[in-house]
C-alpha cells in the first residue's frame, strides 16, 4: 500500500492558536496497530525548517555494528521534559496533540526527539521505539515533518505486507495502539532527496 497522494480534499479549518484543527485520517493496521496522517497540519513549516537547522544542538553519534564501530547517518537531539523546543509552533504542536489524543493516550505528550536527515543517504533501519514503556503498553508517537519529501516505511514485526507513507513539509504522522511493539518503522535511503527534519513528541518514559 502507497499513502503518497493528499488525504483531504480541502485545509481543515484553524483553531484559535493558528494550527489546522486536527482531524487526521486513520489507517488500522494489524494486531492493534494503527496510524493516524494529516497532511499540510504545521503553519509556518519553512521558519520551522530554519530554527531546527540553526538552533538544535545536533550530535552525530556512533554504534557498534558487528566487529566495528560507525557513523549513525543523521544527526540526533532530544528535547527532555520542560525544555523549551527551538520554535513556538513546535510549542504549540504538542500541546494541541496532547489536548486531541489524551482521552486516548491518557497521558500529554512530554519529549521531543528530533532527525536531521541531511540527504537521501541518512536514513533509519528498521525498529520500534522498544526501551522503556513502549514496550510492553500501547502508546503514541507523532511525528511532524518538514523539508524534503521522504517515505516512512512500515511493516509487521516478524515479517508481512509493509506500507508506505511519503511525509511532507508540514505533514502529522500519529503511529498508536501497539504499533511501537507489533510493528518497525524506517526510512529508507534514497537515490536523490533534500534535507528533512523531523520532530518526535513522545510520552513520559517511551523511547
Amino acid at each position: 500500500m502507497d499513502f503518497q497522494g493528499t488525504l483531504f480534499d480541502e485545509s481543515p479549518a484553524a483553531d484559535l492558536a493558528g494550527l489546522p484543527r486536527l482531524a487526521p485520517r486513520r489507517t488500522l493496521l494489524t494486531r492493534g496497530a494503527w496510524v493516524d496522517v494529516q497532511r499540510n497540519w504545521l503553519p509556518g513549516a519553512d521558519d520551522v525548517f530554519t530554527a531546527l537547522v540553526r538552533d538544535v544542538p545536533w550530535r552525530a553519534e556512533r554504534r557498534e555494528m558487528y566487529d566495528r564501530v560507525v557513523d549513525v547517518p543523521r544527526l540526533v537531539h532530544t528535547y527532555g521534559v520542560g525544555e523549551v523546543l527551538p520554535h513556538p509552533l513546535l510549542t504549540e504542536a504538542r500541546e494541541a496533540l496532547s489536548e486531541h489524543y489524551r482521552p486516548e493516550l491518557g497521558e500529554r505528550f512530554v519529549t521531543a526527539g528530533c532527525c536531521y536527515y541531511r540527504d537521501g543517504r541518512d536514513s533509519v533501519a528498521w525498529h520500534g521505539d522498544r526501551i522503556g514503556r513502549g514496550r510492553v503498553h500501547d502508546t503514541m508517537v507523532a511525528i511532524v515533518s518538514v523539508g524534503d519529501p521522504r517515505r516512512l516505511m512500515l511493516r509487521p514485526r516478524g515479517g508481512g505486507e509493509s506500507i508506505s507513507v511519503t511525509m511532507g513539509h508540514g505533514d502529522l504522522l500519529v503511529m498508536g495502539g501497539s504499533c511501537q511493539r507489533t510493528w518497525e518503522h524506517a526510512v529508507p535511503k534514497t537515490a536523490a532527496a533534500g534535507p528533512r527534519l523531523s520532530v518526535q513528541f513522545r510520552p513520559l518514559h517511551v523511547f
